[in-house]
């Protein structure tokens, strides 16, 4: 069996996880991505357009934008992205995916880049590092996602590594 590099499948993992989390959404009754409730984020859309609006904002850091490009970025597109229905989203994640794989499939990934965070400074990192960034914040957020719909009363559904390898 032909295997991709770890950090390529770690990645392939995370959009399969985001998928797997925004069709269950799907399933559940259309207000329930929307509903204001009482969390560490006001709503579901809320945590999925983050997820959303990170992944891109890294992306666009590893094709040479400036952090705080990506930041302005993020913040000019964060009102409309959670505004979106999920149908809507899962279409803006699968463009991004595409997007971001192309990507991936260009750049070194052992390059050193250099990262000014405004809130916790500068660090020397490498892409396939950040990458790693990516997957397990959003980890860590779909976990958000699934404690939330226990709140209102509604089942998550399972999204970990070891599924995904038993579904490829």
């Amino acid at each position: 069996m032909n295997h991709p590099e770890p950090v390529l499948e770690m990645y392939n993992y995370h959009a399969w996880a985001n998928g797997v989390i925004i069709d269950r959404l799907i399933e559940l009754p259309e207000h329930v991505y929307h509903k204001e409730i009482q969390s560490g984020f006001s709503s579901v859309s809320k945590v999925l357009s983050h997820i959303y609006l990170t992944d891109y904002a890294w992306f666009d850091i590893f094709s040479g934008i400036s952090m705080d490009e990506a930041m302005a970025s993020f913040s000019e597109l964060k009102e409309e992205v959670e505004k979106k229905s999920i149908e809507e989203m899962k279409k803006t994640f699968m463009d991004l995916y595409e997007r971001n794989k192309a990507l991936l499939s260009t750049v070194d990934m052992e390059k050193v880049m250099v990262v000014d965070n405004p809130y916790a400074g500068s660090l020397e990192t490498t892409i396939s590092e950040s990458v790693l960034h990516v997957v397990t914040h959003g980890s860590y957020h779909r976990g958000n996602i699934a404690t939330m719909l226990r709140q209102m009363g509604h089942t998550s559904v399972m999204q970990d590594f070891g599924l995904y390898l038993y579904t490829k």
